[in-house]
């Protein structure tokens, strides 16, 4: 039992530091492209990652670089889709469409990975991306091309949690995020020399608390996930909508309308059902066909 509230506080930890990355992604894109955030996302993310792989004494060792690679390449598109969203949409919006992961995934599972899905699954799939339709209201004045970009960062992100639940049938996920980390910064160095733009100290600072959020983050999730199980600690992935929305307001003055909240409680109760019936069928839930931002 102990282990379990140990667990539940590192998730929701974690779950707090992926929203705060969030908010200094925002805050850079006011002075920074897209391609230095990314980058700097993933160079200083790189540290953490290399005192999770000291703890964990996981290897570099790997026989599926190329698979690495791919996965990276993958992660570059949802990287600079999500990271470019947070500079143009308020937080909870971005937070909310990004839960269509474990709907894409789940659709995605059936063709790549042979799983098959019942009808209640597809119904819940379906009120899902109503609840992305009533964030995005299209037809009105208040929708943009740009309110695509989470979406197309869902999509994205889902092919690259299958290629990476294909890859820890090989590698430890240490492993996996270092080569994550290193490849997604060798892709963009090259936009980052083309597109330089100095940092001032306060930007460095925000630049590498970015990338040192992430980094923690996800050795927080790691961790939770070893005491405990999945079921017990998906609900609280949810609490990084509440988490967006109170950021947003406070560093942003960002107020969700009526649409948002709606939408994004349709999202959370169709995306949950998926989860719990695939519990309910005896079905082993995988910590990636859950909304964990491995980015």
């Amino acid at each position: 039992m102990t282990n379990n509230y140990i667990a539940i506080s590192l998730k929701i930890f974690s779950v707090i530091f992926f929203v705060l990355m969030d908010v200094l992604i925002k805050k850079l894109s006011s002075d920074f492209n897209t391609f230095q955030i990314v980058f700097f996302r993933c160079f200083f993310g790189l540290f953490p990652v290399l005192t999770m792989m000291y703890i964990t004494k996981s290897s570099l060792k790997t026989n599926k670089i190329n698979l690495h690679l791919l996965r990276a390449i993958i992660a570059c598109l949802a990287m600079f889709s999500f990271f470019k969203a947070f500079g143009i949409l308020p937080l909870a919006d971005v937070s909310s469409i990004s839960f269509a992961s474990i709907m894409i995934i789940t659709i995605l599972a059936i063709f790549i990975l042979s799983e098959k899905v019942g009808i209640r699954r597809w119904i819940a799939i379906f009120f899902g991306f109503i609840g992305v339709l009533i964030v995005f209201r299209p037809g009105t004045s208040l929708f943009s091309y740009y309110s695509l970009l989470p979406l197309f960062g869902a999509v994205a992100l889902s092919f690259a949690i299958i290629i990476m639940k294909k890859l820890l049938s090989y590698d430890a996920p240490p492993t996996c995020s270092f080569y994550l980390h290193v490849f997604v910064a060798l892709i963009y160095l090259p936009f980052l020399i083309t597109n330089w733009q100095q940092p001032s100290f306060n930007s460095w600072i925000m630049l590498i608390g970015m990338g040192f959020c992430g980094g923690i983050a996800q050795i927080l999730l790691t961790s939770a996930y070893r005491l405990t199980t999945v079921n017990l600690l998906q609900p609280f992935d949810y609490t990084a909508i509440i988490w967006a929305i109170t950021f947003g307001i406070i560093f942003f003055n960002d107020y969700p309308d009526r649409y948002v909240i709606i939408g994004s409680i349709v999202i959370v109760i169709s995306t949950y059902y998926i989860i719990y019936r695939e519990t309910k069928l005896g079905k082993k839930i995988n910590t990636l066909k859950i909304n964990q931002r491995h980015i």
